[in-house]
């Protein structure tokens, strides 16, 4: 028989986080018997949850500043990796100014808190964090993207972004008592559709097999989430869910300061030989910041879970360019929030940038779309262009209302015949502003329309982020058709920087997912996919064969 030992699954080290002081109100020290306790308002809990909101959709770590600025720095990084890093500083910068959210993909809140035995609250605190995060949605420039669900079939938008993911726990262990801990993360749908879970058995516990089976899977997951990423791979784990849920917040380097070696009783630990191999790996693939280059992620954490005997789940999460959480606590001092970079500027180079616009190719969207293709058809894959003109926007819910048309006989609508399509939705549009933040959204998910709408005369020139299907470039090639892939990230600089009207054109009760036009200027870009059949993503990537069924969800 083994002598009974208890093991924490993945204990935390020392939390060296820097902290800001929000406020003392609403936090007091009571003594019941013979023991303190530390009392929470529901006002604390609520304006906690209101700034870090605000605070992680304007404002990034300064490790994640740092990282993207050593691009800039690394004579081994692609001129692409160093355009896009650059651009990704730019959109930091306009962010911090506290209108435009970094990104237009505002997520959903997630909220995990670990609340010692001490602490007293009222009992509500899901609610009243949630009144918190209702209160950023609703005052600041973000956008709703929480769909709830009326029917199996049918769903609509909440209009408040809730309900957010909260999760409570107790935290038992000595010196916590009179502290309540939380993780804040809005997690866009870009990189949580980049979440995975493979059911796998002992057979993959070997270098080798362990090689071969990580080359397929990152490689898979492309561009589409906006990188450079924080790559996080979970390999064990108690249930599948657990696996899940560790990789997540992984990639939130929450799990930092866990043991670095594992032990006979079942600790977690983290790799860090692992981890830098994976790197190395990544850095080889030559996918890159999205167009080519080293720097398909910042950094990798590889952390190994005690399992059964019969399972080796294995979990994969990445946290992308909108690199968005924040730690916090309340203690008897007060309600601490993370401090994040409030000045990202110094992270820009002291140069002028100029010289990455040696190679652009202006395009005049003004012109037919003939001319637009024509002038496209000259130019090979991996080539910039600046776009200046007008585009159609529509994404998910408007193409399958082309569909529809197109299905009762009702011919492509002619905007769609004139303009490029760029698949996009914005964020709030701020007062004084031409545009919410309006980056681009995952193109992958309007695959399955393209060879319909370029056979019935539209979507010949499509903008969006991320590598598209094997049917894509199998289409663009039979239709003359082009897939321009725009950087994923900076979509608080696009709409500052680039883009000068936006107007609703088609379906206005679809919200965000309207048709809209919208006139851009020096929009950046670079040729992905082209109409002899060339496809960018191709020598870097899997292809991907199978393509969704019917309209995408």
């Amino acid at each position: 028989m083994t002598d009974f030992l208890y093991t924490e699954m993945l204990p935390l080290g020392a939390d060296e986080t820097p902290y800001r002081l929000l406020t003392t109100e609403g936090v007091s020290e009571v003594t019941l018997g013979d023991r303190a306790f530390l009392s929470v308002e529901p006002e604390a809990l609520r304006l906690l949850a209101y700034e870090a909101i605000r605070d992680i959709q304007h404002l990034l770590r300064p490790g994640h500043l740092a990282q993207l600025r050593s691009i800039l720095d690394d004579p081994e990084a692609s001129p692409n990796d160093r355009f896009v890093a650059l651009d990704l500083l730019k959109n930091a910068n306009v962010a911090a100014g506290g209108v435009l959210p970094m990104c237009q993909d505002t997520g959903t809140a997630i909220v995990m808190g670990k609340r010692g035995q001490q602490v007293l609250t009222h009992g509500d605190d899901e609610r009243d964090l949630s009144r918190g995060i209702y209160d950023a949605y609703q005052k600041l420039n973000l956008r709703y993207s929480q769909m709830s669900p009326v029917s199996m079939w049918q769903e609509r938008n909440t209009g408040s972004n809730l309900p957010a993911q909260i999760e409570l726990y107790a935290d038992t262990h000595a010196g916590h008592e009179l502290q309540y801990e939380f993780l804040f993360m809005a997690k866009g749908g870009g990189s949580a559709n980049k979440s995975y879970l493979f059911q796998e058995t002992a057979a993959l516990l070997n270098p080798q097999s362990f090689e071969r089976f990580l080359d397929e899977k990152l490689r898979a997951i492309g561009t589409a989430a906006c990188p450079p990423y924080h790559l996080a791979i979970v390999v064990g784990g108690t249930s599948a869910e657990y696996a899940l849920k560790v990789a997540k917040y992984a990639s939130a380097r929450y799990y930092d300061t866990i043991p670095v070696h594992g032990s006979d009783e079942g600790r977690g630990y983290r790799d860090l030989e692992m981890e830098q191999q994976v790197l190395r790996m990544t850095q080889g693939f030559g996918i890159g910041a999205q167009f080519g280059g080293k720097y398909f992620c910042h950094d990798v954490r590889v952390i190994r879970l005690p399992r059964h005997g019969a399972s080796c789940p294995v979990a994969i999460a990445v946290s992308c360019s909108a690199d968005r959480q924040s730690k916090a606590k309340i203690t008897r001092e007060g309600v601490f929030l993370e401090q994040l970079e409030t000045e990202p500027a110094h992270y820009l180079p002291e140069v002028s940038d100029e010289h990455l616009d040696d190679d652009v190719v202006h395009i005049d969207l003004n012109r037919p779309m003939a001319e637009i293709r024509e002038q496209l058809t000259q130019l090979p894959i991996r080539t910039r262009v600046s776009l200046t003109g007008p585009l159609v926007v529509a994404r998910d819910l408007a193409h399958a209302r082309i569909r529809e048309m197109l299905d009762r006989g009702e011919p492509m609508p002619q905007y769609l015949r004139d303009h490029a399509v760029y698949y996009a939705g914005p964020a709030k549009t701020p007062e004084g502003y031409a545009s919410g933040s309006f980056g681009p959204t995952t193109a992958g998910r309007m695959d399955s329309y393209v060879d319909l709408f370029q056979k019935a005369g539209g979507s010949f020139v499509m903008l969006a982020k991320g590598n598209r299907s094997a049917a894509v470039t199998k289409a663009c090639e039979e239709n003359g058709g082009f897939y321009l892939g725009s950087i994923g990230g900076p979509a608080a600089r696009l709409a500052q920087d680039n883009i000068r009207k936006v107007e609703v054109l088609d379906f206005p009760e679809l919200g965000m997912e309207a048709v809209w036009r919208i006139e851009v200027e020096d929009f950046p870009a670079f040729v992905v996919v082209d109409d002899k059949g060339n496809d960018f993503f191709a020598e870097t990537l899997r292809p991907i064969t199978q393509i969704p069924v019917g309209p995408p969800r």
